[in-house]
């Protein structure tokens, strides 16, 4: 059975056909505006989402698809009203940071421990929860629809599988974001939703995501929705991790670092660290370990915003000396740190500018630090001594970056190349829930290139650097204060 994959992710909306042997075909891909209302506000059109996402599963289904698979965002968020539909207000996204205010009054309050208990995340505006309870409580209507029973409230993907298939769903593993969801029983914890403010009866029902959900209507007649999970473990299925200790990085808006930790809620993490739950298989439901970086190809994007960088191609041509090596550092904290930190007050940083400092010195800062930052991540998750790691996402094109990267990490490094490692790996779960095969079992990754960008930094060297990195992150925590 051909798939039509679909990763809806913060800045476009990709399509992706994978056949049964594996082949892939793109579809299409269809950018988003950014709506940035203020300061620390970041919102997307909820209709414009499901429009792309609409068009791109009729586009797959014109060309001999058969399934529909769908990867989302995260934990950007959307109220709706059930029965026309129509979204009540503009989606809040992961990166948005309205809520810190109330987040923090949480943490205060000592709810914090509570929260870790029992969704296993730190309390964050990141998450979801806080979100939804922002919705209930500031968007016109939401309260008197929810009255009437035809409130929608939940992540993004509950609002797309809703207005396809009829059925008021999320997925588990989207579910697990929110710190709404108790992740040893994955279901919505009655303590959690109270902390939080969002009543349970709100909320959609979590389905396993890793079985037929709904039938989505196309021009060419109903295809069933597969499969529907979270994007970051969409492309840790995507790049072929299925035992415990295998893991991945994806260098998109942000930067993720996943790794499986087994089949059972996962104890005894590192700081920071954050618990989610991945896809079913014959052991059980596997579990994954998360060490996410707010910005990275976002502070790319800003560095072409302000006219500093005219546009992503323009890092193929940077070589030779680090900004590091002259002792110029920059620290992606444009929307806070995550794993380990967690400090939402910090902020970004150029620290070792001097007069002799250029526009190409800058671009490397940037690049470097966010290259610093993913390996604090990698070693704080614990990843197996020397290991390769397979790494994805739009920066891994730019070979400075990843030289930088692997050096920095101390690791080779396996690029997927132009692969859409998260469309893939919605797809293929999907494939395996048609097949009626275990989401376990190792799957074929054709187009992986053979050859690892290896480390030529010594260690001691990568060590001193990482040591002076971490002296300018310092002084950008607690900035926002």
């Amino acid at each position: 059975m051909k798939v039509v994959s679909i990763d809806q992710g913060t800045t476009s909306t990709k399509g992706l056909l994978v056949a049964e042997d594996g082949a892939e075909e793109t579809v299409g891909a269809v950018r988003h505006g950014q709506i940035l209302p203020c300061p620390g506000w970041v919102e997307h059109d909820a209709a414009e989402l499901l429009e792309n996402v609409r068009g791109l599963v009729d586009e797959g289904a014109a060309r001999g698809a058969r399934g529909v698979a769908l990867a989302n965002q995260g934990e950007t968020v959307v109220a709706w009203d059930r029965d026309s539909g129509v979204p009540l207000a503009n989606a809040i996204v992961w990166q948005d940071q309205r809520t810190e205010a109330e987040v923090a009054a949480l943490a205060q309050a000592g709810k914090g421990e509570t929260v870790r208990a029992l969704s296993g995340l730190p309390l964050d505006a990141y998450f979801s929860a806080s979100k939804l309870r922002w919705l209930l409580d500031h968007v016109d209507g939401a309260r008197e629809l929810a009255r009437r029973g035809r409130l929608g409230l939940g992540t993004s993907d509950s609002y797309f599988t809703e207005r396809l298939t009829g059925r008021y769903a999320t997925d588990v593993t989207t579910a697990s974001r929110t710190s709404l969801m108790n992740l040893g029983t994955c279901a919505w914890d009655s303590v959690l939703c109270d902390t939080f403010g969002v009543p349970t009866e709100l909320l959609p029902e979590i389905v396993a995501g890793d079985e037929p959900i709904g039938m989505v209507a196309t021009p060419v007649g109903p295809l069933p929705l597969l499969a529907s999970m979270v994007d970051q473990v969409a492309a840790l299925y995507g790049h072929g991790c299925r035992m415990p200790g295998e893991g991945k990085i994806t260098v998109g808006t942000g930067a993720f670092a996943l790794m499986l930790t087994g089949f059972e809620r996962p104890a005894g993490l590192g700081e920071g660290i954050v618990p989610t739950a991945a896809w079913s298989c014959r052991e059980g439901r596997a579990y994954a370990a998360d060490g996410g970086v707010y910005t990275a190809a976002a502070a790319v994007e800003w560095l072409v915003r302000i006219g500093l960088l005219g546009g992503t191609e323009d890092l193929a041509g940077l070589s030779g000396r680090s900004a590091a090596g002259r002792d110029l550092f920059f620290v992606p904290a444009l929307a806070g740190l995550a794993c380990p930190h967690w400090d939402r007050g910090a902020a970004g940083l150029f620290i070792g500018i001097d007069t002799a400092t250029g526009r190409e010195d800058l671009i490397k800062a940037v690049l470097e630090g966010v290259a610093f930052r993913i390996a604090e991540v990698v070693d704080t998750l614990g990843f197996a001594g020397g290991n390769a790691i397979s790494v994805d996402g739009g920066l891994t094109r730019s070979t400075y970056f990843m030289q930088f990267l692997a050096d920095i990490c101390g690791r080779p490094l396996v690029g997927r190349g132009e692969a859409e490692v998260t469309a893939l790996g919605a797809g293929w779960l999907a494939r395996a829930v048609a097949a009626g095969r275990d989401p376990s079992e190792p799957t074929a990754m054709p187009g992986l290139p053979s050859a690892a960008v290896q480390p030529v930094l010594e260690r001691g060297d990568a060590a001193a650097l990482r040591d002076r990195f971490a002296e300018a992150l310092a002084r950008s925590k607690g900035w926002r204060r």
